[in-house]
């Protein structure tokens, strides 16, 4: 039995999704079948530092969980990190754009309001740290770059135009065939019209 063989078959057992993908929901669902009267997730029995706790409150529902275990699973790696970005208006969005544009800084985003999953509650940033300084570089951005795909998580530093190591964000299924722009318009319609983003 190779690999998709054995991801395929606890997803029929678990009654999930079947996929071959062992994302977020087979890991709750594999949690939940280990320790049934524990929470629904060890992410969210589980808090993390109060600075991301804030920060992570402000994503979707569905993707709470997910922020909560890349810090925790980064953390039993030994990699202190925190969830320092989440959810951002339009007019947030516009600003950080603006900045080394028509504001002082670098560029630090190529998205304008409503072009970015930040707008939307399915997209953080986070922070690795050393004690409490904050390392803008390190080679652990790239190690929990692969934590965070191994959740299931899109992670920024594979992209291609504009790499981003600190952004990972949760695609929502009916969105998994769309390339990211028509995603993003899809978002854009939904929040405009007062639909549920993510499902």
């Amino acid at each position: 039995m190779n690999l998709d063989q054995l991801v395929r078959a606890i997803q029929e057992e678990l009654g999930v999704n079947v996929d071959c993908n062992a994302g977020p929901e087979t890991w709750i669902a594999i949690y939940n079948r280990i320790r049934p009267n524990q929470s629904a997730s060890p992410a969210l029995s589980e808090k993390v530092d109060d600075r991301s706790e804030k920060v992570i409150a402000t994503l979707l529902p569905e993707v709470q969980p997910c922020a909560r275990a890349l810090v925790l699973k980064a953390a039993a790696a030994g990699i202190r990190i925190k969830v320092i970005s989440g959810l951002r208006t339009y007019e947030e969005q516009n600003d950080l754009y603006a900045q080394g544009r028509t504001k002082p800084g670098e560029i630090v985003t190529n998205a304008r309001g409503g072009y970015s999953n930040h707008n939307f509650g399915i997209a953080f940033d986070i922070g690795v740290f050393k004690g409490s300084k904050y390392l803008d570089e390190s080679p652990k951005y790239k190690a929990v770059g692969a934590m965070g795909t191994d959740l299931g998580l899109e992670w920024g530093g594979n992209w291609k135009s504009i790499q981003d190591e600190a952004h990972f964000q949760l695609r929502p299924k009916w969105a998994d065939d769309s390339s990211e722009s028509d995603m993003l318009a899809e978002l854009r319609s939904r929040k405009d019209s007062g639909k549920a983003v993510y499902v």
